[in-house]
């Protein structure tokens, strides 16, 4: 039988583990993996701060289906044939053991992406994938089956089978060569950002971070409850990043300009916290209330707050005005501040948006309008949150791309 050429384009997580599954299950294929850059697994690299959130700890579709804003119900089929435990079993035969945090999060137990960028590109070596860098793809012909690609630099490659893991593009004019094809793309929109809030009263805590505080877009019902980091611009942290995923479409629809309205101890809504603070002027009645910070929030933003409802340094709990009280219950429930603009979180930065859904077997990855084309990754629609949910849908996709082109031989 004669040898059958695959191409992937993207040399990041998902084209990765599309090239070495599919060359490792048949080894009849030629398997070429291109990348535009002169860098593979630029991504992996960076992701949990130099240390690769390569999965998250759940077990079960359902509850991982919960984690993406978008591509929930493509998932779910995809899921079933590749999920988290198959990604944590693959790399543990290959000598990457992984470990679990207290969030969920899976590590390698290193502590290095460099280990699952060594691991991936061993792999790719073992099975024989041939890697072309600075070969970036500007047009896709395709004719008798066979798919012709045509690098920048005047290069013509052909090949039966074409699996396209570029990642996401922030603009949608990025896709044009991929609309060729005769697909269509869900505008590409940020996913994955932090919030500028211009308030140097705030900014000035930068490093700060409060625990778990519910952060709510005003005006709307989404909502979402996390650690919250303050940062040189506004606020950052697990908490923001979700809300910012799960918000993206209204966000940008509003050119990031918003107000979130967050409750910092969300634990306690304005009456119940206003029944504790009854209790603590007779328990601590006599001490500052600025020295006596009786609910674990960082003493830095304790004061903060005490400084936005106006209470005075030397007010003790049983002094404490009704007036001042009723601000500082409402900037502790409900404190309101305005948005103005986003910053990309870098190393998880996403992009919601790209080939449309309905236009993909979630089975398979094949194209339903293009024979032997596949996609896998980002640039397809589907987005996580921050946790290690978009890596997942990397290496599902490009596992199920793999299979259904080694099986197609």
């Amino acid at each position: 039988m004669n040898q059958k050429i695959l191409v992937v384009i993207g040399g990041g997580a998902a084209g990765f583990f599309c090239a070495i599954n599919a060359a490792q299950q048949n080894s009849l294929l030629r398997v070429i993996l291109v990348e535009k850059t002169s860098k593979l697994l630029s991504k992996v690299r960076v992701s949990g701060g130099g240390r690769c959130n390569v999965t998250h700890a759940c077990f079960t579709i359902s509850e991982m289906l919960k984690k993406y804003p978008r591509g929930e119900s493509f998932l779910k089929k995809a899921f079933q044939h590749f999920f988290t435990t198959d990604t944590i079993e693959w790399f543990k035969k290959r000598g990457v053991e992984l470990k679990t945090e207290d969030d969920g999060r899976m590590f390698p137990v290193t502590n290095l992406s460099q280990t699952i960028i060594e691991c991936l590109i061993k792999e790719a070596n073992v099975n024989r994938v041939e890697v072309m860098l600075n070969a970036d793809v500007k047009n896709i012909e395709n004719k008798n089956d066979t798919f012709n690609l045509s690098l920048a630099d005047g290069r013509l490659l052909p090949c039966d089978f074409l699996c396209i893991a570029t990642g996401g593009y922030p603009k949608s004019t990025q896709f044009e060569w991929l609309m060729k094809t005769g697909h269509t793309i869900a505008e590409p929109i940020p996913s994955l950002f932090t919030f500028n809030i211009p308030d140097k009263n705030l900014t000035t805590l930068m490093g700060v971070v409060v625990e778990n505080a519910m952060v709510k877009i005003a005006g709307t019902k989404l909502q979402q409850q996390g650690s919250v980091l303050i940062t040189h611009w506004g606020l950052s942290g697990p908490g923001i990043l979700k809300l910012s995923a799960w918000a993206a479409l209204e966000l940008a629809k509003s050119n990031w300009q918003f107000a979130i309205v967050v409750n910092w101890l969300p634990q306690y809504n304005e009456n119940t916290l206003r029944d504790k603070f009854q209790l603590l002027r007779f328990e601590i009645a006599a001490q500052k209330i600025i020295n006596k910070n009786p609910f674990g929030l960082p003493n830095r933003f304790w004061e903060y707050l005490l400084k936005t409802a106006e209470i005075k340094e030397d007010c003790r709990w049983t002094d404490l005005p009704a007036k001042e009280q009723n601000k500082l219950l409402k900037v502790i429930c409900t404190h309101t501040l305005q948005v103005k603009g986003k910053t990309t979180f870098k190393e998880e930065f996403v992009t919601a948006g790209g080939i449309q859904l309905n236009e993909i077997d979630a089975n398979t990855m094949q194209s339903k309008i293009v024979p032997n084309l596949f996609f896998a990754g980002e640039v397809i629609n589907v987005d996580g949150i921050t946790g290690g949910f978009n890596f997942q849908n990397a290496w599902t996709t490009g596992w199920v791309a793999a299979k259904a082109i080694a099986s197609c031989i």
